[in-house]
This record gives structure tokens, sequence and C-alpha cells, in this order.
């Protein structure tokens, strides 16, 4: 099994709060970084998913705080997607320091919108397959 899609980032300052620590909602825009990288990665840009009629929704996402990370810990973020038979997917993610250690899980579901009928779009999976310059990366 080859290892998952990553992204490095490095904690910076401005991204923690009062105790030092990496602020909660940054976490999200770490995964988020990650996705559309991994998006990026396979030859989708945003640009190309407007112009197919398509957009990411975000339904559910849940957050497990494993260790701290504080400014200047270096973290790798994975991203790797789940696709089933039905209009959404999962999407598992972890933050994990350089030195192995797990500082987050994160799991989202999500889905394609078509943008004008407003309502998800069945087998997103193949939708943004289709998409892609190179699909093995979802």
């Amino acid at each position: 099994m080859s290892e998952p899609f990553s992204v490095p980032v490095t904690v910076r300052g401005y991204e923690t709060d009062v105790q030092g620590h990496l602020n909660q909602s940054v976490y999200l825009n770490y995964a988020e970084h990650a996705r559309w990288s991994l998006l990026d990665a396979a030859g989708i840009t945003q640009a190309a998913l407007i112009g197919s009629g398509v957009g990411p929704v975000a339904l559910e996402t849940t957050i497990r705080y494993v260790r701290e990370l504080l400014a200047g810990d270096e973290v790798d973020v994975t991203c790797g997607f789940e696709w089933g038979e039905g209009k959404t997917f999962r999407i598992q993610q972890t933050i994990r320091k350089k030195d192995g250690t797990v500082a987050a899980e994160i799991t989202a579901v999500g889905g394609l919108m078509d943008l004008k009928a407003r309502r998800l779009v069945a087998n997103a999976g193949e939708v943004l397959k289709g998409l892609a310059t190179d699909p093995g990366l979802l």
C-alpha cells in the first residue's frame, strides 16, 4: 500500500492561542489546504470544477485532537478520499509531527453540488476522477 498524499505545514506563531497551542480553527485550514493540494496534484483546479458546473461541499467535519501543536512545529497533513456508491464521500486526514506523533485526526463527509440545480450529484468520485489528469491520486 502506498503512502497517503500529504503536504508539509509549519505552525506559525499568529495561528496559536493564548496558551501557545495551535488555534482549533486552524486545524480546519490545514485540512482544507491538504484537500485542495490533493485535487491540484490530481489535475483538478477550482476553475475546472466551476467550469464543469460542480463545486465541493462540506457536510460534516469531526476533529480529534491528540497532541498539542506549538509555533514552529513542522507537520505533515495527509488526505485520502473514501468513495462510496451514493452522493457523499468521506475524507480521512491526519496531522502528524515530523517525529511521527499524531497531533489530530480529521474525518469529513462531503459531496459535489451541481451549481445550477443546487443538489448533490450522484457518484461524486466518478465525476472528480473524470476531471482529473491523474485520477489515481483520488
